[in-house]
């Protein structure tokens, strides 16, 4: 009698014999064309390079989710361990939740300063009452800087510590 097992493995193994034998019989003017044209581009980029606004910002949000699943993975391994107790289950628990709500409230920041100010920020949330808030803008504008603090600080009852920056 055949499991399911065996019919998952001779369907994977199929489909990468038959995706080998593809790459294998493709034609190489395929390939050479390919090349040689990703070259070119490589070089026009060196010539001129910029760094966008969006790709500060990404390079933050990028940095940001790589911490946060880094602890969520060391949570999911107490959550998952044999070893640990039900306390600290809970508490691993209780802190992934707290980890996806500051995560929606950071994009939902995001969005309201997107909004608002037509701005597009990086917002990091730290210790549940600091905020950090990073812009690219070449001009320092204080009025602007209040006004995102006030934005901020109106999605909150309690007091937060929120600084902002201009990134240029």
């Amino acid at each position: 009698m055949i499991n399911k097992q065996s019919i998952w493995f001779l369907t994977l193994f199929s489909l990468i014999l038959v995706l080998s034998i593809y790459y294998i019989t493709m034609p190489n003017e395929l390939l050479v064309t390919n090349n040689q044209e990703v070259e070119t581009v490589n070089k026009e980029e060196e010539i001129e390079q910029t760094i966008s606004e969006s790709d500060v910002l990404t390079a933050l949000r990028v940095e940001n989710d790589e911490e946060r699943d880094k602890e969520v993975d060391e949570l999911n391994k107490v959550l998952n361990g044999k070893d640990s107790t039900s306390e600290e289950k809970n508490n691993a628990f209780e802190r992934i939740k707290d980890l996806n709500s500051i995560k929606g409230m950071e994009q939902k920041l995001e969005k309201k300063l997107k909004e608002e100010f037509s701005l597009d920020a990086f917002v990091k949330i730290e210790n549940n009452n600091q905020i950090k808030v990073v812009t690219v803008k070449d001009e320092h504008d204080v009025d602007l800087a209040s006004k995102i603090m006030k934005s901020i600080q109106d999605e909150y009852e309690e007091k937060m510590y929120i600084s902002v920056k201009f990134q240029s």
